[in-house]
């Protein structure tokens, strides 16, 4: 079943919603808008397996243009519309699009009408004369159709081209409705980007499969967050930490709010805490990745146990804990990260080496360490190019991150490898703080938590640490930019 069949939505329900252009879109409306755009990519020369842009600064038109894609047969590239030319040309080189769908005359569409790539526009008019649903020019949707291809965000190396299925999507989301009992009832507040797996798959595509209404304002304002939950009847969230940490104590209004979810990177656990004593709603933490089209596991909904420090237990996938030598670990062991289920890539586009490295045995390596305890509940220890090797001993930048964030000053840390001649590396972190705190008191705080060798020999305050687009913090960078 394809992506664009799964739409369970009332015709006359609202499923994209824009209040701050006052813009709504019922599942009715919603079809004919993507049938009409659809016919017209048909009309244009677009046939099944070629490859589209779509970018667009707004989370509908986004969202429009993606389905339109789908429809046609063809293949969604979502790019950001905050690239610049040379990334854009650099992503084409990459990816070879036959068109691209643009919201606005902005920069993408110069960019790329200027590498001589066909353009049309983004259009979400609704109105019931212009829709050619009938267009049996259509081509059938097939399972096995590659949907969309995005790149990894790079954090330890260059970003690889990712391959998601129809079939991918269809049980990505399917999963992450059934963790979350997402239905026709629910509202969701989509934060999070459209070119990246965790906005587009996580929460739209996952809301629309549910039946429910997906609010996408144009300008996240985070001071008027309660009084969006009020309005809209917002039921669920799902944002990077960095995103929730913004969000106001509160609630300061009655809302419907069922529970804020975490994914795309670590949540501090005393995150978690505080934005549960603050806004009286669970926190989910949840692990995903792009090869696996978003969620690999999640902690559960009440009553069931939300364990602090956890990515929670695998929903739709199943996950083992491996060594080096590939054997599979007990419970409590510390080893890599592997996975394999029916929302996972089939492999990296045109990337042999890659996935010669990525992939075994019907598994695919992640990349990160971690363990799962003998209650199926996964803890990630780090990524196993980011661990510090102090001259033998490997430490984890996540604990270290933990025990820094526990002092009351720091509202964000970043724990890195940096270069020693005596230890071959030795740890170094950069925090941002809400007060006068100093290096040396975060260095004593951490010595009560701390063994010795894990203690950051040197802290850098600063007013941000650097970050990739979905809020990953780039360690790998962080010694090149504090450090030189």
């Amino acid at each position: 079943m394809g992506v664009y069949e799964l739409w369970s939505g009332n015709e006359a329900k609202t499923a994209l919603l824009d209040p701050l252009r006052d813009i709504s879109i019922s599942y009715g409306e919603l079809r004919r808008i993507v049938d009409t755009g659809a016919s017209r990519l048909v009309q244009a020369g677009i046939r099944p397996g070629d490859r589209v842009v779509v970018t667009a600064w707004t989370g509908i038109e986004s969202t429009v243009g993606f389905l339109c894609i789908l429809r046609a047969g063809a293949t969604a590239l979502p790019v950001s519309a905050a690239l610049t030319s040379s990334e854009l040309e650099r992503h084409a080189r990459e990816l070879h699009p036959s068109h691209a769908l643009v919201h606005q005359a902005d920069g993408p569409r110069s960019a790329y009408e200027a590498m001589g790539v066909p353009v049309s526009g983004i259009d979400i008019d609704n109105s019931p004369a212009d829709a050619i649903a009938a267009n049996s020019s259509l081509p059938p949707m097939r399972d096995d159709a590659i949907a969309l291809i995005l790149q990894t965000s790079g954090t330890t190396g260059g970003p690889k081209s990712v391959p998601l299925s129809q079939a991918n999507i269809a049980a990505s989301t399917a999963t992450i409705a059934a963790t979350y009992e997402c239905g026709p009832g629910d509202t969701a507040f989509c934060m999070m980007p459209l070119f990246h797996v965790h906005g587009l798959v996580g929460v739209a595509l996952t809301t629309l499969a549910s039946g429910g209404t997906v609010v996408m304002p144009s300008r996240v304002r985070m001071s008027a967050f309660w009084e969006l939950m009020a309005e809209h009847e917002i039921t669920w969230v799902s944002a990077v930490p960095t995103m929730l940490a913004s969000i106001p104590k509160g609630p300061q209004r009655e809302h419907r709010l069922r529970f804020i979810r975490s994914a795309s990177s670590s949540l501090p656990p005393t995150l978690a805490a505080r934005l549960e004593s603050d806004t009286g709603v669970p926190v989910l933490e949840a692990y995903g990745m792009t090869e696996a089209t978003h969620q690999l596991a999640s902690n559960p909904l009440p009553p069931n146990a939300r364990v602090p420090g956890s990515v929670g237990v695998a929903t739709g996938t199943e996950i083992s804990i491996v060594d080096s030598d590939w054997s599979h670990l007990p419970a409590g062991e510390t080893g890599e990260v592997v996975v394999r289920g029916t929302s996972v890539t089939s492999g990296y586009l045109d990337n042999p080496a890659a996935n010669a490295a990525s992939f075994r045995d019907g598994w695919f390596r992640t990349g990160d360490l971690g363990q799962i305890s003998d209650t199926g509940y996964v803890r990630l220890v780090g990524r196993i190019k980011e661990m510090i090797n102090r001259g033998g001993e490997k430490i984890s930048p996540r604990e270290v991150d933990e025990a820094l964030l526990t002092h009351p000053s720091v509202v964000e840390a970043a724990t890195y490898a940096a270069p020693d001649e005596k230890y071959g590396e030795v740890v170094h972190a950069v925090v941002v703080t809400r007060g006068g705190v100093g290096p040396k008191e975060l260095i004593e705080h951490c010595s009560g938590q701390l063994a010795p060798f894990k203690i950051p020999r040197l802290i850098h305050i600063a007013d941000s640490i650097p970050k990739g687009p979905t809020g990953k913090v780039q360690r790998s960078m962080l010694a090149k930019a504090l450090d030189a």
